[in-house]
């Protein structure tokens, strides 16, 4: 095996990228990056309201110059038909409320100045429909979904030429996925950031790759390194999808706080947790997190009651880098985080260690012999 060995699979040639490495973010920047070092960038706008969306998007394709990107889209189920915060917001328990004040009484926690989608929106039908409305139109290849499976979205997106993905948890959840036509599995273990499902992600990639016949697989979850990319692959899957090791990238523009924290966790340091959005959500924790498991904690409301309940903090603790609280979604990869580094660089020592794995595989073989 040579030392510039290129590890690429059929669904890297679907979608015209150089490696089999798939990077969700939230930045612009980093998708941008991603796609320049030959990966496949996916841009999570479940957080942006529906106006911001087609000047986000023309920015997107503006930079990439013609280079393949995805758009991911978070729809859950059991959300009210239109998205009213106020009107949340006081259907909210008094139990949850006073817990919440007591809270930020504790840690001296300031309003945040700046609106955002989590002090103004809550999650709702309207709200995704004019989401889903804003992607389809734009010039991304791919759409994918986080959370929920929508025949209509993945009947529309495919009629638009575009390569439908779905992060799925569960062997029931991927034979749904297949019924409904979806282009490409990603199968998302226990060990991710963000909403997950209970099973460990290589314990999960086998068995997708058992039921999805002819459907490209993917592996998600706690994968920071291209080795883990490469184990993914020796068990049926095409590539990996990452997303909390962009979060130590420059481009991320992740604040300073947040990043110290990243830095200094490791795997165990990483929770599953209601208290974020009422849903399973792995997040690095941080002294907020830590206070919803206290016995005097209420259960955290279901989505988006908790969003309308705790938004204003989550936005305060971002906007003011609140070292003490602030927190995000991450998978168990951060320990792969030892500092702040590049996209570029990032994506290289992917694809380096990958290759570093291949030869100590192709070693084992030859010493077997």
């Amino acid at each position: 095996m040579s030392m510039g060995t290129t590890w690429r699979t059929p669904v890297c040639e679907r979608l015209g990228i150089a490696h089999p490495i798939f990077g969700f973010s939230h930045a612009v920047d980093v998708v941008v990056e991603i796609a320049r070092a030959g990966g496949y960038p996916v841009l999570g706008l479940a957080r942006e309201m529906p106006h911001e969306i087609p000047e986000i998007l023309r920015e997107v394709d503006a930079r990439m110059q013609g280079r393949p990107y995805g758009v991911d889209l978070m729809l859950p189920s059991q959300v009210p038909p239109r998205g009213d915060i106020d009107g949340v917001r006081a259907a909210l328990p008094q139990q949850h409320l006073d817990f919440v004040a007591g809270l930020r009484e504790r840690f001296g926690v300031r309003p945040p100045v700046k609106p955002s989608f989590f002090t103004s929106q809550v999650r709702s039908e309207e709200l995704f429909e004019s989401q889903i409305e804003q992607v389809l139109a734009s010039n991304a290849t791919g759409v994918a979904t986080a959370i929920g499976l929508r025949q209509d979205l993945i009947a529309r997106a495919k009629a638009r030429g575009k390569t439908t993905f779905s992060l799925i948890g569960s062997v029931r959840h991927a034979r749904k996925a297949l019924a409904m036509g979806v282009d490409v599995l990603v199968a998302q273990g226990y060990d991710a950031g963000g909403h997950t499902g209970p099973v460990g992600t290589y314990s999960l990639v086998p068995q997708i790759v058992a039921v999805a016949g002819d459907t490209p697989v993917l592996a998600a979850g706690g994968i920071g390194k291209g080795a883990q990319i490469l184990a993914a692959m020796a068990m049926g899957a095409q590539g990996g999808w990452l997303g909390t090791l962009w979060m130590a990238a420059a481009e991320n523009h992740t604040p300073p706080a947040l990043l110290e924290r990243l830095v200094a966790s490791g795997s165990e340091d990483t929770v599953i947790t209601r208290a974020h959005s009422g849903k399973p959500c792995r997040v690095v924790r941080s002294a907020w997190i830590d206070a919803w498991s206290e016995p005097a904690a209420p259960d955290a409301l279901p989505m988006p009651l908790q969003q309308a309940l705790t938004g204003d903090v989550f936005a305060s603790m971002h906007e003011h880098d609140d070292a003490r609280l602030i927190y995000e979604a991450a998978g168990q990869s951060v320990f792969a985080i030892e500092g702040r580094s590049t996209v570029a660089q990032q994506m290289q020592e992917l694809v380096s260690d990958m290759q570093a794995a291949g030869r100590r595989l192709q070693g084992f073989a030859r010493g077997g012999d």
